[in-house]
């Protein structure tokens, strides 16, 4: 049953994500960044997978590098809003943090993964975000708008990827017939790059790991999975381009 406790709202999000996009969308093509004072660092984009050395995840697509140093930075983590609110989350204020506060490990809300970098942190509450996972998009609509994926902060149903429960939070089609945890997204690119693979493969593992049943089922199943790739470049990874997705939409038809 539809739960506006775990939905997010994009109304509510509608004034956080204009600033964002404006900010991101600049694409000033140099910038001096407080973690790499030595050189300053250029906006590049490149389809090959790097390690974002602001919060340490994988990225993709945009970022800001420097060549001499191999640096680079999601676009998400070398222009952070200082502070932000989160609809999961109405009575905390995030505040952007260069690295996770006090000795215990602690780990991302969103995806569960551990926080090794910057990263949002409520001093009230003790929640964080990596800065990629605080600005996912809430809803995700396939080219034909037939398949929507939902952002929730908990859903009852198993991932279509893993099986399980929990794991934080999850894309939920509009039919409620899948689910896929924000953190296998993730883990669908970090296991294709670390095989040498490309991003048709994340498409067809999401088909082929996947529960989905036989005729039609397989044909949504791959959607979904179309879908959720599109997710991971465009979101999870740091990257808005429409670029990417408008090849891995490509990648899809053809499978």
């Amino acid at each position: 049953m539809y739960n506006k406790s775990n939905f997010q709202n994009p109304k509510h999000q509608k004034h956080d994500d204009d600033e964002h996009e404006t900010t991101a969308t600049k694409k000033l093509s140099e910038i001096s960044h407080f973690s790499h004072k030595q050189h300053k660092l250029t906006f590049d984009y490149s389809e090959s997978p790097f390690q974002c050395d602001g919060c340490k995840e994988l990225g993709i697509g945009s970022r800001y590098s420097c060549s001499l140093c191999d640096f680079d930075l999601h676009t998400h983590c070398s222009i952070p809003s200082p502070s932000l609110f989160h609809p999961f989350y109405p009575k905390c204020s995030f505040h952007f943090l260069s690295h996770p506060p006090g000795d215990t490990p602690r780990y991302c809300n969103a995806c569960q993964k551990p926080l090794k970098g910057f990263l949002y942190h409520c001093f009230s509450c003790g929640f964080d975000l990596h800065p990629c996972c605080a600005k996912l998009p809430t809803v995700i609509a396939g080219d034909n708008n037939e398949v929507r994926l939902l952002l929730y902060r908990t859903v009852r149903s198993a991932c279509h990827r893993c099986g399980q429960k929990g794991r934080g939070w999850s894309y939920r089609s509009s039919c409620k017939r899948y689910n896929l945890h924000v953190a296998c997204v993730r883990e669908m690119v970090v296991e294709s790059w670390h095989e040498g693979k490309g991003l048709k493969s994340v498409v067809e593992s999401g088909c082929h790991k996947g529960r989905g049943g036989k005729g039609g089922r397989v044909k949504r199943c791959c959607e979904f999975a179309g879908v959720a790739v599109q997710v991971a470049v465009s979101a999870v990874l740091g990257d808005p381009t429409a670029l990417i997705a408008g090849i891995v939409g490509s990648l899809v038809s053809r499978t």
